[in-house]
């Protein structure tokens, strides 16, 4: 048994890493926490699930308030889609005790690993270019009033922008919603993919978007974590602690680097991880 002390330092190291890594991709450190919790140090999935919500409000809260005070968050988008993730992540949420009931815990791994890999050839046909591709404004860019501007160290200049298909991206945002209550994580992958693919927004601010939205997403559901008795104190308030560490140096380092970069960080991460958890669920124990 890990002495109390050792344990502490060992979760603060990961989940600062993880933070790190959050902030960077948009994913908010639970995508990385609950895979290396549950993997290499043992933590049963629901406890780490619990405190990877708990992470990934104080994710959101440390990065998000740096990237609105930049500019790069498109407030208005993420609190119109923010409807529909916390609808999901109650329904989500919901269906995770039934599911640890009836021992179907490798169900999840799947589930997880399979949402992660799905997102590689999204990624990686998209690295190719540093801005999305131009698409025509459509009857939700008008409605919704989905534009806005930002400006990119990395480029040097300001760019302007618009979104499209904010129905699709509505639909993801329910979807994710839905992972997020399920595996305890902010469902960051999918609110990329919604923002990045679905509306044709840049990677910088769908990213950055993504990091303000998770912590209502997270905060929804870990209410009913807590009611279930998923939340452990001690494991939850260190995690929170390096997550927040971790992801305010990773707002640093975003400024600084090109969106192809950050893509391709998540790309290798998804591929990683996926395969992971995909083989965790099959069976094949590490």
């Amino acid at each position: 048994m890990v002495p109390p002390l050792e344990f502490l330092g060992l979760v603060l190291g990961v989940s600062a890493f993880s933070g790190l890594l959050g902030a960077l991709t948009g994913l908010g450190g639970g995508a990385f926490l609950v895979p290396i919790y549950t993997l290499y140090m043992g933590i049963p999935f629901p406890y780490a699930a619990g405190a990877s919500l708990i992470s990934t409000i104080a994710t959101s809260s440390g990065s998000a308030s740096v990237y609105i005070r930049k500019g790069i968050v498109n407030v208005r988008i993420g609190v119109g889609l923010a409807v529909a993730t916390t609808t999901g992540s109650i329904i989500g949420s919901i269906l995770v005790a039934r599911i640890y009931a009836a021992g179907l815990e490798h169900v999840l791994y799947l589930i997880f690993g399979s949402v992660l890999l799905a997102q590689i050839y999204v990624q990686w046909s998209r690295s190719k270019s540093e801005l999305p591709p131009p698409r025509d404004p459509d009857w939700t860019t008008r409605v919704f009033q989905l534009w806005g501007r930002y400006y990119d160290e990395a480029l040097g200049r300001e760019v302007e922008y618009h979104g499209v298909r904010w129905w699709l991206g509505a639909l993801i945002m329910l979807a994710a919603g839905v992972i997020s209550g399920l595996l305890g994580i902010g469902a960051g992958v999918l609110k990329v993919l919604a923002m990045d693919w679905a509306m044709n927004l840049p990677m910088k601010v769908s990213t950055t978007t993504s990091n303000y939205m998770i912590g209502i997403t997270a905060a929804t559901g870990s209410a009913v974590y807590w009611a279930h008795g998923y939340i452990q104190p001690f494991l939850a308030a260190g995690t929170a602690i390096g997550v927040l560490a971790g992801s305010y140096v990773g707002t640093k380092i975003l400024m600084k680097i090109t969106g192809r970069k950050i893509r391709y960080i998540f790309i290798a991460i998804l591929a990683y991880l996926g395969v992971r958890m995909v083989l965790r669920g099959l069976g094949y124990g590490f």
